[in-house]
């Protein structure tokens, strides 16, 4: 699998990105990223004392409407990274006391992280993979993953298609997600983890609230629990922050009630969820969105 007719998302374009076209996550095969920096604000057994090494790259195979990294994967923020230099990135973040490497929104840019990732394990590099995407993945794109990646970060968004396809234009939206998640438990296994609490191998499946939408959110906790059980951390997030250009979308343009999200977390310990994270009630804030200015590249 390769750029030429690209078909490494579910959106299967075809676009040739190996000579210049864009596919519908608006890049060509040109890996191009906006930042990669030490991340202190990931679930605390991936951040830790300090921090997770996080590559953000430029543009997104999904598009949500809200999305909270807004400026590279809408607005395509980003510079030119080739797979030497981001080999060069991994084992700085390394120098730099990372946790692990953690890689955002990667799925359209697979082939060229896969060599990368080679390369910077020949020369030194022994930090966990992180694979943190939106879920939305293609089975096969994820096989090629096997041996590369050592925890999967994906989120659950949906289980409504009517949301998916509001929201995101992705029809079908939660069963492509279900199956991805089970590959990526199927790679994995259960978690593990170092004496010192930090995740070394597993799958952590995050579900970011949106406002007014508590049904929703118990129907992706109760997927969750039902098909992975203790296979999988759940991180429910209530970090929703509206975001500018939301006009058509007034049912965004707010924040998280306090007592739906209260709500969901009783509902899944109710259904005997024990391994998760929450966040406190100020995480709704932009400042938790990371600036997209080219640091570490």
């Amino acid at each position: 699998m390769n750029y030429e007719n690209c078909t490494l998302c579910p959106r299967l374009c075809g676009a040739d990105r190996a000579h210049g076209q864009t596919g519908v996550c608006g890049e060509t095969s040109e890996l191009r990223a906006a930042r990669a920096a030490l991340h202190h604000w990931e679930e605390p057994c991936l951040s830790g004392e300090r921090g997770s090494g996080t590559v953000f790259f430029t543009g997104c195979p999904l598009g949500c409407v809200f999305c909270q990294n807004a400026a590279i994967s809408h607005n395509h923020a980003g510079k030119p990274v080739t797979t030497q230099r981001l080999a060069d990135i991994f084992l700085e973040l390394q120098h730099k006391g990372a946790h692990n490497i953690n890689l955002v929104t990667p799925t359209h840019f697979v082939p060229t992280i896969i060599e990368s990732v080679a390369l910077a394990r020949s020369r030194g590099l022994c930090l966990p993979i992180v694979y943190n995407s939106s879920g939305y993945e293609r089975v096969e794109t994820l096989r090629l993953l096997e041996g590369t990646v050592d925890i999967y970060l994906p989120d659950f968004k949906y289980c409504d298609d009517a949301l998916a396809r509001r929201y995101s234009a992705a029809p079908g939206y939660f069963a492509i997600a279900g199956a991805a998640i089970a590959e990526m438990v199927r790679q994995t296994g259960s978690p593990v983890f170092e004496p010192d609490g930090m995740m070394r191998r597993g799958v952590i499946v995050r579900h970011l609230m949106l406002p007014g939408q508590l049904a929703d959110t118990r129907r992706i906790i109760a997927a969750i629990q039902d098909r992975f059980g203790g296979r999988v951390y759940l991180s429910l997030m209530n970090q929703y922050t509206p975001m500018a250009g939301l006009e058509q979308y007034p049912e965004l343009q707010r924040r998280v009630d306090p007592g739906d999200y209260e709500s969901a977390i009783e509902y899944a310990l109710s259904l005997g969820v024990t391994q998760g994270f929450i966040q406190e009630d100020d995480t709704a804030s932009e400042s938790f969105i990371p600036l997209f200015d080219g640091e570490g590249l």
